[in-house]
């Protein structure tokens, strides 16, 4: 826990809530101990959706679909929203929730590695949301970047690893030092990357965002 958990707990009470139908989602994956977003990365998300009004979003990770249906929800109804899952007895869950919840128009599941999917996509996404294998972050920048355009924003979650990071690599588990010092590399770069405009807040388990800078000659136009 980043932050005092009494005081998380406050913040999470005064929530307005999900609808019902993704509250049994949220139960659902929380019983079967399937990784989502918490309270707190929920209310940032819906925030900025509100806020930014995206046309398009990418999601680098999507479990069971929660994330990706809240999206959807708080989203504008013309958002689409492409969603990229490598494990397969995930897969026919997240299908199996976006065709029950009406949301099969609006969410694309691509399945597979996102290393390589990534490397296929053309276009841009007003919001890229990464919320997959941390140790992977630093991999997947380089197409990210690419497929962020000026103005657009990128939300990395899960980057401060339950306070861990801020550890010496020697007090990390031998298991998780790989991850750890990615996760490192990682963050230097969305702080110190040309490009990038980059905050780091301790949200949930630590999440950034980042917005892509727009250069000079788009300024000139």
């Amino acid at each position: 826990m980043i932050i005092d958990e009494r005081m998380s707990a406050f913040i999470d009470s005064l929530d307005s809530g999900n609808p019902a139908w993704l509250n049994e989602i949220e139960k659902y994956a929380l019983d079967t101990q399937v990784p989502i977003i918490r309270r707190s990365m929920q209310s940032l998300l819906k925030f900025l959706l509100r806020f930014t009004k995206p046309k398009s979003i990418l999601e680098v990770g999507t479990a069971i679909g929660f994330s990706a249906l809240l999206m959807s929800e708080y989203a504008p109804k013309d958002c689409h929203i492409t969603t990229i899952e490598k494990y397969e007895k995930r897969i026919p869950i997240a299908k199996e929730n976006f065709r029950k919840t009406g949301r099969e128009d609006r969410i694309t599941l691509l399945e597979g590695d996102a290393t390589e999917i990534l490397k296929g996509l053309d276009g841009t996404y007003d919001i890229i949301f990464m919320d997959a294998a941390k140790g992977q972050y630093i991999n997947f920048l380089p197409d990210i970047l690419r497929l962020l355009p000026s103005g657009g924003l990128l939300i990395s979650d899960n980057v401060l690893q339950d306070g861990d990071i801020i550890e010496s690599r020697f007090a990390v588990t031998r298991r998780n030092r790989t991850i750890h010092a990615r996760m490192r590399e990682y963050l230097y770069e969305l702080k110190h990357h040309p490009e990038l405009e980059t905050v780091i807040l301790p949200v949930g388990d630590g999440v950034t965002l980042s917005t892509k800078m727009v250069r000079d000659e788009e300024h000139r136009r």
